[in-house]
């Protein structure tokens, strides 16, 4: 009899979870003004699928970590990054590739949220894209971010992997005009929801 009711229950915590309003963090790895990940991160403002709604963070306030100052008092700043990280339903990274890897201030951030107690990364579900000048769309700095947010116990969508390359011919004025870069950005984000639901079930 209990094993009969296992799928039910199963479908009635999907639907749960389907239900439930789903609040995203983005996160720009670039600092700088005229960041064309910011310019596409903010496009994905207008793009979430119904339920879901998306507020940008800033990293630019972060001191370089140290250990000794995280002992002794963690700065303010970086308190609000933990915290919005850990009350977030999911996380929405856009970021360029630097030195093929990933950016300072990202991996700073990244830092920050994942010292102990309560890392802020455990469980999380995670989404990447990248735009870069190059043809490439910054491939080298997404591997690198799936394998330290992997370590951390986030669970970064696997696909599908939005790499947005030769970016000069995609935004103008500081806003995306490609259509087929933002049908790629309304996949990513389409398959993040059921992402975010299936994590919430595995809890």
């Amino acid at each position: 009899m209990l094993r009969a009711l296992l799928p039910l229950a199963y479908r009635t915590l999907v639907a749960w979870a389907r239900l439930v309003r789903m609040e995203i963090l983005g996160i720009c790895g670039s600092l700088r003004k005229g960041s064309l990940n910011m310019a596409a991160l903010r496009a994905c403002e207008a793009l979430m699928p119904q339920g879901m709604t998306l507020r940008i963070t800033s990293i630019a306030e972060l001191p370089l970590f140290n250990q000794d100052v995280f002992d002794a008092a963690i700065p303010e700043p970086c308190k609000r990054l933990r915290a919005e990280i850990a009350q977030a339903d999911g996380v929405l990274i856009a970021s360029p590739e630097y030195n093929f890897s990933v950016t300072a201030p990202l991996k700073n951030a990244i830092d920050w949220a994942s010292r102990p107690p309560n890392q802020s990364w455990q469980d999380k579900p995670v989404a990447l894209f990248s735009v870069t000048p190059g043809p490439l769309g910054g491939a080298r700095v997404q591997y690198d971010l799936r394998r330290i947010l992997g370590q951390l116990w986030a669970h970064v969508l696997p696909r599908p992997e939005v790499f947005i390359g030769s970016s000069a011919t995609k935004f103008a004025d500081g806003k995306l005009t490609d259509e087929t870069t933002r049908k790629f950005l309304v996949d990513l984000l389409a398959g993040f929801k059921p992402w975010i639901e299936r994590m919430r079930v595995a809890k």
